[in-house]
């Protein structure tokens, strides 16, 4: 048979048209399967895009470094179809890769033809390759995914992979070593172990709607909410109080409130039942969109790093993998939402002004000038072409989105936007951490009103943390500078990474299982971006 007949059999089985044999035959030398290899790469027809998408890689390893045969012969084919099999215990979809294909390429191969042995060989790399390009960067672009996703598209050293695992008798022991080891995503995968065996083995009724329950109440379903607790791992078991809303369930069911980002009170309403009612398979799912984007992450974070999840509204300051400092914030509202991206912490601002982005000047500002045009002079300075120029003479009227020549500055004061200091990572987007003097925000539960920048509900101990402990000031020194009034900037020793995630599934305190709301609908794109596949 031509190569290019054996290339049609390879995309008809690929493609799992051919049902898989029973048993694997005996196979032909591998010094015959090496000679094939490179006949079927040196030919001049395109290869079938699982090959050909890396046809250089497999030239250089096969061929310029006679990589040796690693698949056929060799018994390591079996488990790697197990592993494709178990996918979705890697967070990662089964039906992503071509199992019965594969298993089909290496049930017919036969002792006396070496080319379809090599065109086995060079399939079972190809898609090693993709798995673990899968589990080392993710499936997808996340900027594809979703506009505000700053993160650009990791990539692999496909060669690299081939000559690695040409040295490692286990591909499913290399396979691990291409999970990224951050303690997010191990434990993301602990937790997608415990959901989706929950729901394979537990019944999970939903649980009815009504009136609000108080504490000490009773309601018919509460031995249901109790026994869901007990599922959650909030609620410890033992004595039995039937149709009474018990302290031991208050208890329980503020702690389940709490690990959901709902409002803790242990009144029992509609979000909660809602929650509780949240199916293992669908937390199980959840889970996987979070790992996926872990994916998407740096490999090094930082010894020292501050983490903002825009999912929960806290910023966590990480030393040597340890949270040694927690932040309620405030981030961007749902028309104006945070993006997230990774970038460094450069220098403190105290008394800061307040550059007004275009958006809110000709959208918020604009119209109350044109009702009163000295409305923001006491506050405000405004720039005309650069030039800072005076408020009076202006005809506001004049002006709009489009033909807009002017440039607001808030003075530092007690009004002004980013309160008294504001914490500086210069990136495209315009995005800063900041004081604010909007205190009453950080009551609600759901804190996302900002323009998209992240306010701080604690910006002075940040402050004296970074301009006092980091960067050498005494507190006598950083207190005159508050009291100036004036401006003044201060440059750190060195630059603090900082990550902007948007986790809706995490590990909490102790190793409690958290999950929040989907506020901006990044997880509903993410979703359907994979495909809307169940985990499980």
């Amino acid at each position: 048979m031509q190569t290019a007949t054996r290339l049609l059999l390879a995309i008809f089985l690929w493609a799992g048209l051919a049902a898989a044999a029973s048993a694997a035959p005996a196979v032909p030398p591998a010094a015959a399967v090496g000679s094939a290899i490179a006949d079927v790469l040196n030919a001049p027809e395109r290869l079938p895009l699982p090959l050909e998408r890396i046809r250089p890689a497999l030239i250089a390893h096969y061929i310029r470094d006679q990589g040796p045969v690693y698949w056929v012969g060799t018994g390591r084919m079996t488990p790697f179809l197990q592993r494709l099999a178990d996918a979705a215990d890697d967070g990662l979809n089964p039906s992503d890769y071509p199992l019965d294909a594969l298993i089909e390429l290496r049930d017919t191969i036969d002792p006396a033809d070496a080319e379809n042995a090599a065109l086995a060989e060079l399939f079972f790399t190809a898609f090693y390759v993709n798995y673990a390009t899968d589990l080392k960067i993710g499936r997808l672009t996340p900027q594809k995914v979703d506009p505000k996703n700053f993160r650009n598209r990791k990539t692999v050293d496909v060669l690299a992979i081939m000559t690695g695992f040409a040295a490692q008798p286990e591909p499913d022991d290399f396979l691990d070593s291409f999970e990224s080891q951050n303690p997010h995503y191990q434990a993301l995968k602990k937790m997608l172990s415990l959901y989706r065996a929950m729901g394979e083995t537990v019944d999970w009724d939903t649980i009815a709607m009504g009136d609000n329950i108080q504490p000490g109440a009773s309601d018919p379903r509460i031995p249901d909410i109790r026994e869901r607790l007990m599922l959650t791992g909030d609620h410890p078991g033992g004595d039995d109080e039937g149709e009474v809303y018990d302290s031991a369930t208050v208890l329980a069911v503020r702690s389940f409130q709490l690990r959901n980002g709902l409002e803790s009170k242990g009144v029992i309403g509609k979000q909660t039942i809602l929650a509780l009612n949240v199916p293992p398979a669908d937390r199980a799912r959840q889970v996987m969109l979070n790992m996926e984007r872990w994916r998407w992450m740096p490999e090094d974070l930082g010894d020292h790093h501050y983490m903002v999840n825009l999912a929960s509204f806290e910023l966590n300051e990480v030393q040597d993998h340890d949270i040694i400092d927690r932040m309620d914030v405030v981030v961007g509202a749902v028309a104006n939402q945070t993006p997230e991206f990774s970038d460094e912490l450069e220098y403190v601002e105290i008394n800061p002004t307040w550059t007004v982005p275009y958006s809110i000047a000709t959208s918020e500002m604009l119209p109350k000038l044109r009702r009163n045009p000295s409305a923001y002079a006491s506050d405000f300075e405004v720039f005309m072409n650069g030039k800072l120029t005076s408020w009076s003479g202006i005809n506001w009227n004049a002006y709009g989105k489009g033909k807009f020549p002017f440039t607001f500055r808030q003075k530092p004061g007690p009004k002004n936007a980013l309160g008294k200091v504001k914490f500086m990572l210069p990136n495209p987007y315009n995005i800063y951490l900041h004081d604010t003097p909007a205190k009453d925000k950080f009551l609600a539960t759901t804190r996302a009103f900002s323009h998209g920048c992240i306010r701080l509900s604690r910006p002075m101990d940040l402050a004296y943390h970074l301009v006092g402990d980091i960067a050498g000031w005494s507190k006598q020194k950083i207190d005159a500078a508050f009291a100036s009034g004036k401006t003044t900037r201060v440059r750190l020793p060195e630059n603090i990474p900082v990550h902007l995630i948007y986790a809706t599934a995490f590990e909490g305190d102790g190793g409690s299982i958290e999950f929040r709301p989907d506020i901006y609908g990044r997880d509903r794109k993410l979703d359907a971006a994979l495909g809307g596949r169940p985990a499980s």
